[in-house]
């Protein structure tokens, strides 16, 4: 029987596990919102929303901060970097 597991245990270790599928990532909204015209904002500082008007909802999220769940089609949601940088444009 002392035998018997350590055989076990080698021949478990000998087997090739197989990937796992690669998953669909989703396409991002970008037009719900109408974030397509304004994904030029990726790269820039965000002191730039200060002269622009939206049609809609807009939030900046900077990292750390704490947003709510809920999904609105209509909002333009921008990720700001440390730097204050835009990293990402879209709707939600």
């Amino acid at each position: 029987m002392r035998f018997i597991i350590p055989a076990f245990l080698a021949l478990a270790a000998c087997t090739e596990i197989p990937p796992d599928p690669p998953i669909d990532q989703p396409v991002e909204d970008t037009t719900s919102c109408g974030a397509g015209p304004d994904s030029n904002l990726v790269g820039q500082s965000v002191d730039v929303l200060a002269a622009m008007t939206f049609p809609g909802p807009m939030r900046v999220i900077r990292p750390g901060m704490l947003i709510t769940q809920e999904y609105n089609i209509k909002r333009l949601n921008l990720d700001v970097d440390r730097k204050g940088i835009i990293t990402r444009v879209w709707c939600g």
